[in-house]
């Protein structure tokens, strides 16, 4: 279905970004995976990938807390393949606390590779997109992009801003062959989540699988997490011909969590 896109997929060293980079290469996607981890690992996934879909898949390293080298990741994709097809925006970051209490240099952080990261991607992508007469943007958001949580104010920050920039960039290239949306999950049970599980087993005594059902009981109606294929599937519509007029919306991928 994507055979001859390039697809960018930042945050795809593992987890969702990972789920998603798979998803694109099995549909014969050529991509470019970001994140960090060690080198020795990332290499042995990047060759499995392409050798098992018989794909291109590139690495950049690139600090999405950086907006330079956010522009500079798509340039140098630009230049290996002479295109960028399929943006996915997921790498993401996380710190709780009271509002009062939240360390400045923690909301930088989350802000600036949540969601500033989001727009420096977009805006050094579309310029190619609108050239080529097609595109896909694709922001990971979350549910917390459409309500809150006590104790996530830049998380939940952030992502309300995803959901933003997502309408604005869809009204910007509407009728050019380009389309924005966001993908927002519930729990996902990614290395992110992992550490929240982590912190209410010790908080509550508990064991890790207890404590991963109170989380999911919390908040998500099907008691089931997410999974990295569900959301790459849901990734692979977004690029295809059949969302060609889904724009500027969010998707929902979260067990009934913002239904309520």
């Amino acid at each position: 279905m994507l055979k001859g896109k390039v697809a960018v997929v930042t945050g795809s060293t593992s987890g969702i970004g990972l789920g998603i980079a798979t998803a694109f290469a099995q549909q014969g996607a050529d991509v470019v995976l970001n994140g960090f981890g060690d080198a020795g690992e990332i290499e042995a996934l990047r060759a499995r990938l392409a050798e098992e879909h018989g794909v291109k898949v590139l690495y950049d390293g690139a600090d999405l807390s950086k907006g330079e080298a956010v522009r500079q990741m798509v340039a140098n994709t630009v230049q290996t393949f002479g295109r960028i097809d399929i943006l996915v925006n997921n790498a993401g970051i996380q710190h709780t606390a009271l509002i009062e209490d939240f360390p400045i240099d923690k909301w930088d952080a989350v802000i600036a590779l949540n969601l500033s990261a989001v727009f420096h991607g977009s805006a050094a992508a579309l310029p190619h997109m609108k050239k080529q007469g097609w595109g896909r943007i694709i922001n990971i958001a979350s549910a917390h992009g459409l309500v809150g949580s006590a104790q996530k104010s830049a998380y939940v920050a952030a992502k309300h801003g995803v959901v933003g920039l997502t309408k604005v960039t869809a009204l910007e290239t509407a009728g050019q062959g380009i389309t924005a949306n966001a993908i927002c999950p519930g729990w996902v049970r990614t290395p992110l989540v992992e550490k929240q599980i982590t912190a209410l087993a010790e908080r509550g005594h508990t064991d890790q699988e207890a404590a991963a059902r109170e989380l999911l009981g919390e908040k998500q109606p099907s008691l089931q997490f997410v999974t990295p294929e569900q959301l790459g599937g849901t990734a692979v519509y977004l690029a295809s011909e059949a969302a060609a007029q889904v724009t500027g919306t969010t998707i929902s991928v979260d067990g009934g969590w913002t239904a309520r």
